[in-house]
């Protein structure tokens, strides 16, 4: 009995994975990605689906009911990915008439049960790590802490959710935010960059901290300046939503991260 039952188990298993295979395949990575494989993915792997479908949605009910959602009527504004990341691969195409409610119903399960692998976690909290430790080296803010959030940045790969649903003129008002801020704080690190340079060559020369004293003022003045601009900006920002918008942010924070180029490439 118990024999029998677990083959039904494995032969279920050995069908919904060849579901999987069958309609997923030709454009999403079925095993883990390597970090050199990302930037030629045509589609996200189905360890990112996954990864994005269990942060949006917490009941295992809601993530299966929408993954067959998405499958059958994708629209950019339920995407639960990244703005930028639907900007690079496009829309998915609907599945109708390529596969069934109930044959998704069974290739969600299965994605579900045994997709995020460990070594896919690992390489997101790296990169997750490596973008930290990269905004920071780059940052003329005197704050660099997650409550402290970029919002143009949060708001770029967040631009057409569904679940934040901007307005027209939102939209535009968040444009003139963004475009004002960037300019600004572009501005700043253009000044900050030879200031810096002049510091670090001092101490590589081994020279007296007292004679690079009018730099370190300088730079202190630039950076107070650009933290200045970073509170206004999440301020003007935070004007222009409502309480129920920023709410939505808020959690994407620790995972949605992007560079200040993509930002400013963006918004110009």
């Amino acid at each position: 009995m118990v024999a029998s039952a677990l083959t039904t188990i494995l032969l279920a298993q050995e069908n919904d994975a060849q579901l999987l295979t069958n309609n997923c395949a030709f454009c999403h990575m079925l095993k883990t990605p390597q970090f050199f494989e990302l930037q030629n993915l045509t589609a996200p792997a189905i360890d990112a689906v996954v990864f994005h479908v269990k942060l949006a949605k917490e009941k295992s009910e809601e993530q299966e009911a929408f993954i067959v959602d998405y499958v059958l009527n994708p629209d950019v504004s339920k995407s639960i990915c990244e703005s930028n990341k639907v900007a690079k691969f496009g829309m998915m195409p609907s599945q109708k008439g390529k596969v069934n409610k109930k044959e998704l119903e069974e290739i969600a399960n299965y994605m579900l049960a045994g997709y995020l692998q460990g070594s896919f976690t690992v390489m997101i909290k790296e990169m997750q790590a490596n973008d930290k430790i990269y905004a920071l080296s780059n940052s003329p803010f005197l704050i660099n802490s997650d409550s402290l959030p970029h919002f143009t940045k949060l708001l770029v790969l967040n631009w057409d959710k569904g679940g934040l649903d901007l307005g027209k003129k939102q939209k535009e008002n968040l444009m003139k935010v963004g475009k004002e801020t960037l300019r600004t704080v572009k501005c700043i690190k253009k000044k900050l960059k030879p200031l810096t340079d002049e510091v670090s060559e001092a101490m590589i020369d081994r020279e007296d901290p007292k004679s690079i004293e009018k730099q370190l003022k300088k730079i202190a003045a630039l950076k107070l300046e650009a933290t200045r601009m970073h509170l206004k900006c999440i301020a003007d920002t935070t004007a222009i939503l409502s309480d129920e918008q920023v709410e939505y942010l808020l959690p994407f924070w620790q995972y949605a991260k992007t560079t200040v180029i993509q930002t400013i490439i963006f918004f110009i």
